[in-house]
């Protein structure tokens, strides 16, 4: 991976971080459920939102290389590889 593309990553996941740690100070606060709800969900969309950069970078690069290379067995492995990312998340 790049450098300026794994920093973008590591950007946004210590943001996540920050924002979980604020969300445990709600709880430990007794803030409002809804509220604190509302923060959880905005957590799990930015994991989505990161969960989506590295996806598409993985089509991108490593995804591609296989389906254009000669090794049959490896172009089947990354389909399997992505179809069970999709079943893992249809699972939750």
């Amino acid at each position: 991976m790049d450098n300026g593309y794994t920093q973008g990553l590591i950007n946004r996941l210590k943001s996540i971080e920050g924002h979980v740690r604020g969300i445990q100070r709600m709880v430990d606060g007794g803030a409002d459920c809804v509220d604190i709800i509302n923060q959880s969900l905005a957590v799990q969309r930015a994991l989505d939102r990161v969960n989506s950069l590295i996806l598409e970078r993985h089509l991108q690069t490593c995804v591609t290389t296989a389906i254009r290379g000669d090794d049959a067995a490896e172009r089947e492995r990354v389909i399997e590889e992505i179809l069970s990312v999709f079943e893992t998340k249809t699972r939750m």
